[in-house]
């Protein structure tokens, strides 16, 4: 059993992710910034916290997750201002690095998207470029600390039913995938963690299982 912390726990990944984990055994927190989402985070199964990591320290975020064993970000601006996707997706989500590190929490996991990263090739006068921009800058902070750390990077997300089959790796490009399944995907790297530190995986729906893609020691 871990102690897991989950970050932006009323979004639609995280609420399908939650009820997934706890079935597993862990412990889940599930942090929220509208205490009107309370409800239906503890439906879930997990325990709601009420944080509203945009305007929150460094400290105030580890004083949260203090205890933790992971910590999962799946949170997000969800579009908007430019100047909010970087408050939220850039700089609070660098904060929770800095605090998991602070609080001793061992392992994170990022849940990105696919094709992040410097080259994403989102020109500037693209409303998707501050999130590129944003996500870019996370993953890459990310990747600089000592925390266990695994990014996930699903490509377009769909409403569709989890497969449990999901198609990643060398040759696989963007395509779609089920919120279902990638809520399915952090059970499986929360249960595995020898085989998805400091490690990307980038994926579509598909055919491989998806305990076997996550659990594959990488080439």
């Amino acid at each position: 059993m871990s102690r897991i912390t989950l970050i932006g726990g009323h979004g639609k990944v995280a609420l399908l992710a939650a009820p997934l984990l706890v079935a597993d055994g862990h412990e889940v927190t599930s942090v929220v910034r509208n205490p009107d989402h309370v409800a239906d985070v503890e439906a879930t199964g997990a325990t709601a916290a009420v944080l509203d990591v945009e305007s929150s320290s460094a400290e105030q975020i580890a004083d949260l997750v203090r205890g933790s064993d992971v910590l999962v970000w799946s949170a997000g601006a969800g579009g908007g201002s430019p100047e909010r996707t970087y408050a939220v997706d850039r700089d609070a989500a660098i904060r929770s690095m800095d605090a998991a590190a602070q609080a001793g929490v061992g392992r994170y996991v990022m849940v990105s998207y696919f094709g992040a990263g410097p080259d994403h090739g989102v020109p500037e006068d693209n409303g998707f470029y501050a999130y590129a921009e944003a996500k870019a800058a996370a993953d890459e902070h990310l990747k600089t600390t000592d925390l266990a750390w695994t990014i996930l990077r699903p490509s377009s997300l769909t409403l569709g039913a989890a497969t449990g089959h999901i198609a990643a790796g060398e040759g696989v490009e963007a395509g779609e995938v089920s919120r279902d399944n990638v809520a399915h995907v952090i059970r499986s790297v929360v249960a595995h963690p020898d085989t998805t530190a400091q490690r990307i995986i980038a994926f579509n729906d598909g055919f491989q299982p998806i305990d076997d893609v996550v659990a594959a020691i990488p080439a």
